[in-house]
């Protein structure tokens, strides 16, 4: 874990956490899986995703909820046809998550720490129009803060603090579990402490160090 404060000895109070790659499977294994099955690559979609400036502007502006799904799977196999893979854009998204599952491990953990009466924050980029359909977030968390809802997204400092105002928490007294580091220092700039997730039996190590009330 690392924290975002020079001294905090206080524990935290409050729980953001992301959803992608931390209570489900890695979502970059799943795209490349398909990345590899589409152009025999498997890191092709993400250099686009990273590196094309229309479709990382598709992305952005799909992940603020400012363009539909069909319009981020239009620029991205538009991407791809140019450079010679024949792709349809319809279905294009759910092709690329196909591979994720939940974690567990993860959202047991999660669940658990909400029922016990800490206050949890889901703060997710949000990407394709189902990629909650496999949770109930009425028993994992407080509050949903989903980019395309509320227009900002990560690692913007807006959407922690929106996040940390829905909980009523502030926001040095919360702690965001990511997989991405660009996330978490997003976060630290706002005070949040900042665990990331590499590996579900070590985040849930930390988290049971955390609340030890909540696992005890």
């Amino acid at each position: 874990m690392t924290s975002t404060t020079e001294a905090d000895p206080a524990p935290p109070k409050a729980v953001l956490v992301d959803y992608g790659g931390v209570l489900t499977t890695d979502i970059f294994v799943s795209f490349r899986a398909c990345s590899a099955r589409l152009t025999g690559d498997p890191l092709a979609v993400e250099r686009l995703l990273r590196g094309d400036e229309e479709v990382s502007r598709a992305l952005v502006a799909h992940e603020r909820g400012l363009l539909p799904q069909a319009g981020f799977e239009e620029a991205l196999a538009g991407a791809l046809r140019a450079r010679g893979v024949e792709v349809a854009p319809d279905g294009l998204l759910d092709a690329l998550a196909a591979e994720i599952r939940p974690d567990e491990r993860m959202l047991a953990a999660v669940r658990r720490l909400h029922q016990s009466g800490v206050p949890v924050a889901l703060v997710s980029n949000a990407l394709g129009d189902d990629l909650y359909r496999d949770v109930d977030l009425e028993t994992l968390c407080d509050v949903a803060v989903i980019s395309s809802q509320v227009g900002e997204r990560k690692p913007s400092r807006r959407i922690y603090a929106i996040a940390c105002e829905r909980l009523g928490v502030a926001p040095e007294d919360c702690v965001m579990i990511d997989d991405l580091k660009q996330n978490l220092d997003g976060a630290a700039r706002l005070g949040i402490r900042g665990l990331h997730h590499t590996d579900s039996a070590q985040t849930v190590r930390s988290l049971e160090q955390l609340f030890p009330h909540a696992f005890g």
